[in-house]
């Protein structure tokens, strides 16, 4: 198969993270999830103790973290200047807080370069999700999926006596 780069893009809680894991895991392909970036340069700046909340101070710092994403879709990874942030960046802290990092355009700029950098570098092809993955960071991907999801509870199915 030739290298693709597939663009899972989407609200929240429609499911994007474990469709793309599946996704690439069936078909072989590496995995990143978008998402985990802005959380790993938001939990880098509250480590650090950068007002998160001055535009100013987090684009003057955002070129300084060393972000590393890991790619197997059975076992994503992140680690920030060395260190596994798998677990911090998934607290309340920085969940509550990221919207404010990566709301800064040099933020995005940043965090967009890294992920066209691993894209492009993925050998056998990448499933990417995230927020404006089709459109914005990679608008020439091989396929865009626009995952959505009602809101509406699902009824257990009974099993068959």
């Amino acid at each position: 198969m030739e290298s693709v780069i597939v663009a899972i893009d989407g609200p929240s809680g429609t499911g994007k993270s474990s469709t793309s894991r599946a996704v690439a895991a069936e078909l072989g392909l590496s995995y990143l999830d978008t998402g985990a970036q802005y959380r790993a340069i938001t939990w880098w700046m509250l480590t650090n103790g950068i007002d998160v909340d001055d535009p100013g101070a987090v684009a003057a710092v955002c070129g300084k973290p060393v972000i590393e994403s890991g790619t197997d879709p059975l076992a994503p990874a992140i680690s920030v200047d060395g260190a596994d942030a798998a677990g911090p960046i998934r607290t309340r802290e920085v969940t509550s807080r990221v919207s404010a990092v990566s709301a800064v355009p040099e933020v995005r700029t940043r965090i967009t370069e890294l992920q066209r950098a691993i894209a492009a570098a993925a050998e056998k092809g990448i499933v990417v999700e995230g927020r404006d993955i089709g459109t914005t960071v990679l608008p020439g991907a091989d396929v865009k999926i626009f995952l959505t999801a009602s809101r509406r509870p699902v009824r257990p199915v009974a099993a068959a006596s």
